[in-house]
């Protein structure tokens, strides 16, 4: 199934703290917080929610089409993308700009203080979901404000079924447009934390927004996720983990997961599940397109951590 899949493209410079962020961040100073983190390793990746989605997506056999742009350094990553066989036709190059770019520092509790400058994905909204013929299946993803609402908007009035996903872009958004994106879209994700932060601005519960959508997924990081899909509240399992390398782009990993149970028609629980494991094996990897698995070895790796059959046939 073609899958748009509309966000932002980057390049991930990710640094590991050798110690834990709150040993080194006074609580009653953080008014005034002026702190520096020693990173002795250091690893740049090709990374972006919409590139990170499409690597997993073609991974497990999918057919993924970025909706993004880029700027004038991108090389590297289009030849990156072409290796693997991912189209780059919906991917718009803007002169003048830089690439998108994210510096994440990670401490060994896992949490992770990042910057981000947008550079040429402030001008995402140059590319038009009319031009992406035969889409079946979408993602809107954390993109520049103006293409976020812009795509929303083309892809529901073109009745192509699509997921509000606003991850890092949160806070661009208001109450009321949140409101709009739900009534727009047949599908939410968000993690616990921005789930909730969308339900305080728009006084509206977790349910009641799920209530607007054919089903809203809440990921919980290590507990797993839940989702409301009508009068179902599914509770979805972690899948086993190896040993955690990196959890920059996990999210993104269980969304491509997402995105290829339902192309192919899956229950909302097979479809979580399939999420939770592509999630698991990003972590064990680190950067955001380091992992490589081949679906035969994906659906043997279901069946050990599931104790259950792959719900795909696998030739």
């Amino acid at each position: 199934m073609k899958t748009l899949i509309s966000g932002s493209m980057a390049f991930d410079t990710i640094m590991v703290f050798e110690d834990k962020f709150k040993n080194h961040i006074l609580p009653e100073q953080t008014h005034m917080i002026n702190v520096s983190f020693l990173a002795p390793k250091m690893q740049r990746f090709q990374g972006g929610c919409a590139g990170n989605i499409a690597y997993n997506l073609k991974m497990l056999g999918g057919d993924p089409r970025i909706m993004a742009a880029v700027g004038v350094d991108f090389g590297a990553y289009a030849d990156w993308l072409d290796a693997e066989g991912i189209s780059r036709e919906y991917i718009t190059t803007i002169d003048d700009e830089f690439t998108a770019q994210a510096f994440v520092t990670t401490d060994m509790d896992n949490n992770q203080i990042t910057a981000f400058h947008p550079g040429a994905m402030n001008f995402a909204h140059v590319n038009q979901v009319n031009d992406a013929v035969g889409v079946e299946l979408a993602m809107v993803s954390p993109d520049g404000r103006d293409a976020m609402l812009q795509h929303a908007l083309q892809l529901s009035e073109s009745s192509i079924p699509f997921f509000f996903d606003p991850g890092q872009a949160l806070p661009l958004f208001n109450g009321e447009e949140f409101l709009t994106f739900f009534d727009q879209a047949t599908f939410a994700i968000a993690n616990d934390y921005e789930a909730q932060l969308i339900a305080d601005r728009t006084g509206l519960s977790i349910e009641e927004l799920a209530a607007k959508v054919d089903a809203f997924i809440v990921t919980k990081g290590g507990e797993g996720s839940v989702i409301y899909a009508g009068s179902e509240t599914i509770e979805i399992p972690t899948a086993p983990i190896g040993q955690i390398q990196d959890p920059t782009g996990c999210g993104d990993a269980y969304r491509a997961g997402i995105l290829f149970g339902l192309s192919h028609k899956l229950d909302w629980e097979s479809c979580g599940k399939i999420g939770a494991l592509c999630g698991a094996i990003k972590v064990e990897h680190a950067g955001t397109q380091s992992h490589r698995f081949d679906i035969e070895q994906f659906s043997s790796r279901y069946v050990q951590a599931f104790e259950e059959p792959f719900p795909i046939p696998v030739a």
